[in-house]
């Protein structure tokens, strides 16, 4: 249950804890009962991460297994039913994953042999990561249309919607909220955040949006830029990093390779209007390593690029 409380009349914001992360849910003005629909989007946050996560004990007696760990349990074994809101989520999951560019919903066995930012982190050798390599091939999942079943064709593949299911999450969010008559709002899911209609504080409706400093303190900003009503997701390699004899291992992981990507990019921040957009979008931006030609598009807004030598390079945002 989020912990939820006024700010002014027409403000009120909801915390919560769930999906891994601290949650903050600000809603400004609503025609009725805004802590009523906060609790809402919160009991809707746990029920997407009882029916997502991957990240809980089986024998944990307050929860089932979610739908996702079911498939996994039965790789290599037999296809999984799943409803049609998951099957939805993986089937966009697993088509972006073969579009090869490095967002990967498999790539859960080379991440949890790296280990980096947990305890156990370490180099593998190239020998353990190619077998690793083995079991995150996207063309290896069988997706049936029909009975909306999954199946994962070899034992020990994983799949994790956690790089996609916090935009996902946001938007249905924002489908509450606008179908409740929110008149605007902020849902921040860990730093995956979604602005809700135009800003209700300024006449242009604009939201105004910092972009962490990669060498700094969480909180201080290389700069900041307005966009309308849009979501904003971030990847850096500044987050989580291995250290061994002088060199820096970061947590962002090329399934291509196997080793963390090469790159002069130290955080893509992009803006789109759907959230699970936008994480989909973050990861092809900071894997290409550059600003994108024609990337940007009526649903891209644009995206703020940081290099490791503090450079900011700006594509669209001419508002």
């Amino acid at each position: 249950m989020g912990i939820i409380k006024y700010i002014s009349t027409d403000q009120v914001t909801a915390t919560h804890e769930a999906m891994g992360t601290h949650i903050t849910l600000q809603i400004f003005g609503a025609r009725e009962d805004p802590e009523g629909i906060l609790q809402k989007s919160c009991d809707l946050i746990d029920h997407f991460e009882d029916i997502l996560t991957v990240n809980r004990k089986p024998d944990d007696p307050k929860y089932g297994l979610s739908e996702v760990t079911r498939v996994n349990d039965a790789a290599g074994k037999e296809p999984v039913q799943v409803s049609s809101a998951v099957y939805g989520l993986i089937k966009l999951a697993v088509k972006t994953s073969r579009e090869n560019f490095g967002f990967n919903a498999l790539i859960g066995p080379v991440v949890k042999l790296w280990s980096i930012g947990f305890k156990g982190a370490h180099v593998p050798s190239d020998s353990e990561i190619q077998e690793k390599m083995e079991l995150i091939d996207p063309w290896q999942v069988d997706l049936n249309d029909d009975d909306h079943t999954v199946f994962l064709r070899k034992e020990g593949m994983e799949l994790d919607l956690g790089g996609i299911a916090k935009g996902w999450t946001a938007d249905r969010l924002r489908d509450l909220w606008q179908a409740y008559g929110v008149e605007a709002g902020i849902i921040n899911l860990g730093g995956n955040v979604l602005f809700v209609n135009p800003c209700p504080k300024r006449a242009n409706g604009m939201w105004t949006v910092g972009i962490q400093d990669p060498i700094k303190t969480r909180g201080e900003n290389i700069t900041a830029v307005m966009v309308p009503e849009c979501s904003v997701v971030t990847s850096g390699t500044y987050e989580r990093f291995l250290e061994v004899d002088g060199h820096k291992y970061h947590h962002l992981i090329d399934p291509r390779t196997g080793y963390p990507v090469e790159t002069p990019v130290a955080g893509v921040t992009t803006f789109t209007k759907n959230s699970v957009d936008a994480e989909i979008e973050c990861k092809r931006c900071f894997f290409a390593g550059k600003a994108l030609d024609h990337w940007v598009n009526k649903n891209r807004l644009g995206a703020v690029y940081v290099y490791n030598d503090e450079r900011v390079e700006k594509v669209g945002l001419d508002y």
